[in-house]
Parts: C-alpha cells; sequence; structure tokens
C-alpha cells in the first residue's frame, strides 16, 4: 500500500494545548434524549496511535458516544475534548480530522467507485486532480482497484463496506471512527475488512471502534471498554480483562434434555458455572480436568466443548447475560 500516507499531525495540534496527543478526553460524559439516558456518566482516555474499542449489546451506549466522539451529537453533561479541542466551539475543526465509517454506508450507488471517493473529497476542500490520486490511492489500498469505474450498485457487502471504509480515510484523518464495522458480512468479507484496518493500526492511525463481535475485539483493539446500560462495567486490554474476570478455559455441556437441573450436580466442579438457555457452562484453568470431573459425577452430556475464554465470557460475568442477548 504505498501510495496510502499516514496522517501526519496536524499543524494546530500544538496550539491545541498540552493534550493533542489525546484523541479523545472524557470526564463524566453523559447523554441523554428527553428522559431516557444512553450514556450514564463515563470516562475515557484514547491516545494516539491506539486501537481503542467499545464492546457490547445493542443498547449498552455504544453509539451514542460514537455520535459524541464524532461531534454530531452534543453532550448532555461532562467534558468532552478531541483532538484537544472542545467539540462545542470547534466542531468544524474537529470533523476536518476525524474519518467515519457509521453503520449504514450511505453510498451512492449511482456513482462509480472512484465518484463516491472523488465527490466525497471535495466536502474537505481537497481539489480535483488530489481527489482522484488520492481516491486512487485509497481503491488499492482496499483491494478494489479493478472496480474503480464500475457503480457501487451491484457491490457485494463486504466491498461495499471496504468502500465506505476507503472514503473514511479521503481526508488524512487522524483519528477513524468504525461503528460496528463488520455487522452482516460473511467470514471472509470481515476477514478482509479486519486485514486493512489491521494496515491502518500498524501506521499509526487511531481507530476508535464498536462492535458487538468478541473475537473482532480480540483482533484489532489495543485496549477496550466494555459497556452495558450506559455504562462502562470494565476497561483494560482484551487479554488482561479475559484474565481478570474469567478463567484459562471454558467447558460447554449440552444435555439432550433440560439442561438446568444438572448444575446444581457439579458443585466443586470448575471455579464457577453459567447457566444460558442453550448449554451450561463451566469455568475452570484446567478444561480437561473438569470435563472428566463432569464424567465422574455420572453425567452424560449429549455434546462436550473446551474452548478458551472469550470477551463474551467476560460480559458474561460482569453482567449475567451474553453480548447477543
Amino acid at each position: 500500500m504505498a501510495g496510502v500516507r499516514v496522517p501526519a499531525v496536524a499543524d494546530n495540534a500544538t496550539a491545541a494545548g498540552p493534550d493533542a496527543d489525546l484523541m479523545i478526553h472524557a470526564r463524566g460524559l453523559v447523554k441523554r434524549y428527553g428522559s431516557f439516558t444512553a450514556v450514564a456518566g463515563i470516562d475515557l482516555d484514547v491516545p494516539r496511535g491506539e486501537a481503542f474499542g467499545f464492546l457490547g449489546p445493542n443498547g449498552a451506549g455504544k453509539s451514542s458516544t460514537m455520535r459524541m466522539v464524532g461531534c454530531v451529537s452534543p453532550p448532555t453533561e461532562g467534558t468532552l475534548r478531541l483532538v484537544g479541542r472542545d467539540p462545542r466551539r470547534d466542531g468544524p475543526a474537529i470533523r476536518a480530522r476525524l474519518g467515519v465509517c457509521s453503520q449504514s454506508d450511505n453510498l451512492d450507488g449511482e456513482l462509480t467507485l472512484r465518484e463516491n471517493l472523488t465527490t466525497y473529497a471535495r466536502y474537505f476542500g481537497i481539489d480535483r486532480r488530489s481527489a482522484r490520486r488520492r481516491a486512487d490511492e485509497l481503491l488499492e489500498f482496499v483491494q478494489l482497484a479493478d472496480r474503480a469505474d464500475s457503480r457501487v450498485e451491484p457491490l457485494s457487502g463486504g466491498m461495499k463496506r471496504r468502500l465506505a471504509i476507503a472514503r473514511a480515510l479521503v481526508n488524512d484523518p487522524e483519528v477513524v471512527l468504525l461503528d460496528e464495522p463488520t455487522t452482516g458480512l460473511d467470514p471472509q468479507a470481515r476477514h478482509l475488512v479486519w486485514e486493512r484496518l489491521f494496515q491502518l493500526r500498524k501506521r499509526g492511525v487511531t481507530l476508535v471502534l464498536t462492535t458487538h463481535y468478541m473475537d473482532e475485539a480480540e483482533q484489532l483493539c489495543d485496549r477496550l471498554v466494555v459497556m452495558d446500560g450506559g455504562r462502562i462495567v470494565a476497561e483494560g486490554s482484551p487479554r488482561a480483562l479475559i484474565a481478570e474476570h474469567s478463567t484459562r478455559e471454558v467447558v460447554e455441556l449440552r444435555f439432550a434434555d433440560d439442561h438446568r437441573p444438572y448444575a446444581g450436580k457439579l458443585d466443586g466442579v470448575g471455579e464457577r458455572r453459567e447457566v444460558l438457555p442453550d448449554r451450561l457452562l463451566v469455568y475452570a484453568d484446567d478444561g480437561d480436568a473438569a470435563m472428566v470431573a463432569v464424567h465422574a459425577r455420572g453425567l452424560t452430556p449429549e455434546s462436550v466443548l473446551v474452548r478458551r475464554s472469550t470477551l463474551e465470557d467476560v460480559f458474561l460475568h460482569l453482567t449475567g447475560r451474553t453480548l447477543v442477548d
């Protein structure tokens, strides 16, 4: 990806104050819609070059937080600084340094891929020649150069998502906001998007993303927060969160009949148990030993799976429900 540049620090970054390298700074951030509180007083610090994630189910407050960070929805209460500036006063200047990829791509299906990018570039005052050059660089980056003169409408969902990411990079942003970047994509398309985002992270671009996919958060994020009910319930790197809030392994048990009565027969097996509608989870540092202990109790599950703990186990432990509830 030789043609795509790493965003340089803007000339006005120094003027923005000593926290110019702190891309997001929030204290007591609240967002209300009438009587409903979507974000209930959160604190955040995201330094330059970090891949930072918001993990949680629908309705956790992730998208509302992203709208405040993207300068399209003002905070109800609290302090928010973006790239060292106050969004209430400096919204246009901040937006010029952000790239935004929302859940809905809002691409123009009647235009070609290149035209979608060059048209968007004009909103940032980029001249036509530079816009075309930038568009071609970005189409190469997202592996769509061979479709540059094709219309958007017939593209697959994965291709449209990659084009939306390319569009978010047109203005050489210092921070790229991605709201559920791979929702609805098949596994192959998801991995192509991940690979492009990983390349951006390697080049020092600050990524801020929301997701309810735990594997996506583990793959992409240096650090993340787990949100539930508009609050942050845990924060740290994926590995640190799993180490703090779960065991090394999990045994998933499925029984032919109602599995809930079996939970009481597993006292002393593993460190804890979780009863879900479709399976029984046993948390243990040694999953194989726990599985042997299950059979020693005379229990014969229909299927047994030993796996490593994930961020979904962290969320289940902290909130009592799974990420997809």
